[in-house]
């Protein structure tokens, strides 16, 4: 190999020092270059885990939410009766909920607005749109005057709930659609009917409906919306009125739908011979907030892992 000698200082000694060192570099061997070994990342292995309904343990929460809610009804005045249908887990929690001589009031608009929407497959009018979407988010009694005489009034509504299976539901008599009698198992059999559909309401019938109970002003959106954790979605009718001619006492009822994460809750609760409607409006929602808070308790779960050796 040529040398080349460079001059680097005042010395010839430096020079050939450093010339020395520049041959000695580029004559040796060259380094194997520093290769990166990969390193493989821990594989997580998901654990296999198997969760089974805790039936006993669910009835006995069903149980004992049922005798907490006894309990407070006992202690409020007037009567009261209750249902409420978990659509997801199926559970079921009641008392009194085939009792059917309570009137609904206002809460007979939903059953006339569904009976328009069936009598004339879903082509409303302007008008009667306008009627309905007064009827039901803002409980206009006009409007439910002119739409139950449009549905032909108690014998229009009779064929409508032996139609769609509401066996404890009586219209009204003459033109006081408001002294229709239900109980919370038909309020409950209604809300199905819109949810699943079936029995003459087509999906855009249904979507109608519930659109505008989930539109009820602000100061109506009370009672069963007690139930609903912060994001549920509460569909609802509420009925308020007083009664005369039976001590001076008020009707005050409630149901709808509070359906978010896991849950998809009907519920009805209706009073009758309350002091004031402001008493009813307490004893619903303190039904409703005991049901709400402690549904996920009536359908527990076991987690157990997967057995090691299964069999085929």
């Amino acid at each position: 190999m040529r040398r080349k000698w460079l001059w680097l200082g005042p010395g010839p000694v430096i020079g050939l020092l450093v010339a020395s060192a520049l041959v000695t570099a580029g004559c040796g061997q060259e380094r194997a270059p520093v290769v990166p070994v990969a390193v493989r990342a821990p594989v997580k292995v998901a654990r296999c885990l198997l969760k089974f309904r805790d039936e006993r343990a669910g009835v006995v929460a069903r149980a004992r939410l049922e005798r907490d809610i006894a309990r407070y009804m006992s202690s409020r005045p007037g009567r009261i009766v209750y249902g409420a249908l978990d659509l997801v887990s199926g559970v079921r929690v009641g008392q009194g909920e085939h009792e059917h001589d309570l009137i609904t009031a206002s809460g007979a608009k939903v059953d006339i607005l569904a009976a328009l929407l069936s009598r004339k497959a879903g082509r409303l009018g302007e008008g009667e749109r306008d009627l309905a979407t007064r009827m039901i988010t803002e409980s206009d009694n006009s409007a439910a005057d002119a739409l139950w005489s449009r549905v032909g009034a108690g014998g229009g509504m009779s064929e409508f709930y032996r139609r769609i299976g509401l066996r404890e539901t009586t219209p009204g008599p003459s033109k006081f659609w408001g002294g229709t009698t239900t109980s919370p198992a038909d309020r409950i059999r209604l809300l199905k009917v819109l949810i699943k559909g079936g029995r003459g309401l087509t999906a855009a019938d249904r979507r109608t409906v519930l659109g505008l109970m989930e539109r009820v002003q602000r100061d109506q959106a009370w009672g069963v919306s007690a139930a609903a954790r912060a994001g549920d979605r509460v569909a609802l009718k509420n009925g308020w009125t007083p009664r005369p001619f039976i001590h001076n006492t008020w009707a005050v009822t409630s149901y709808g739908r509070v359906a978010g994460p896991g849950r998809d809750l009907l519920l009805s609760v209706q009073t009758d011979r309350q002091p004031g409607e402001g008493t009813g409006i307490q004893t619903i929602e303190g039904i409703a907030r005991r049901i709400g808070a402690r549904l996920d308790d009536l359908s527990p779960t076991i987690t157990r892992p997967c057995p090691t050796n299964p069999t085929a």
